[in-house]
């Protein structure tokens, strides 16, 4: 018997339980066209809150894309990541590394998946939301049809401080906002503060 698909209920379930998540879809309504969400980064729960509070079937379509030196390691994470949570495993070294990493993003777009990235890039602190690194664009430039759903996580680093282990309780939530594409001819720069904006704006209805 395949284990996973009863982890994958256990853990979302967990998941909404410790977090108290509230998914608000502000902007755009569960649906399972392929999309990339893209959301602020503060936590190591913010991957899993956002895959948690998809619906089901949608949740099985969605593919986070994750950082292989955190998540590729023998034991339960590499299970987690692999079997579980079905994340697509990066590098982030730069260089040949973020080409790689954008040539499997593209791959994994191709074939049909919806996936989960943090632009940023690195985690922040919870209060701002840092500058986008380009990956998004090229998504955007490269899958035109392709919503680009901008997510908004709020208090999860309050929630998981950093280099802390145990969850302090209190309430996170995770707001949906409206698809972004790519307008003919946008500037990489103009796209990216574009992108950013939304998810400033997001966080300020609170």
């Amino acid at each position: 018997m395949n284990a996973a698909p009863v982890a994958a209920r256990l853990l979302a379930g967990l998941t909404r339980l410790i977090t108290g998540v509230r998914a608000r879809w502000a902007g755009a309504a569960p649906t399972t066209a392929q999309r990339v969400y893209f959301a602020n980064h503060s936590s190591h729960l913010d991957t899993l809150v956002i895959w948690a509070s998809l619906p089901a079937p949608i949740r099985a379509r969605t593919r986070p894309v994750a950082a292989a030196d955190y998540w590729d390691r023998p034991g339960l994470r590499r299970w987690l990541a692999c079997q579980v949570l079905n994340a697509l495993l990066v590098e982030r070294a730069g260089g040949c590394g973020s080409r790689e990493a954008l040539r499997r993003i593209d791959e994994s777009l191709a074939a049909g998946d919806s996936l989960i990235l943090f632009p940023e890039g690195t985690r922040g602190d919870g209060t701002t939301v840092g500058e986008l690194k380009p990956g998004l664009y090229f998504v955007a430039r490269q899958r035109p049809t392709v919503e680009l759903v901008p997510v908004y996580l709020q208090d999860l680093s309050r929630i998981l401080p950093k280099g802390e282990v145990l969850p302090v309780p209190l309430l996170g939530s995770a707001t949906f906002g409206a698809p972004l594409a790519l307008a003919p001819g946008e500037d990489r720069h103009v796209f990216l503060q574009r992108a950013r904006a939304a998810l400033i704006s997001l966080g300020a209805r609170g």
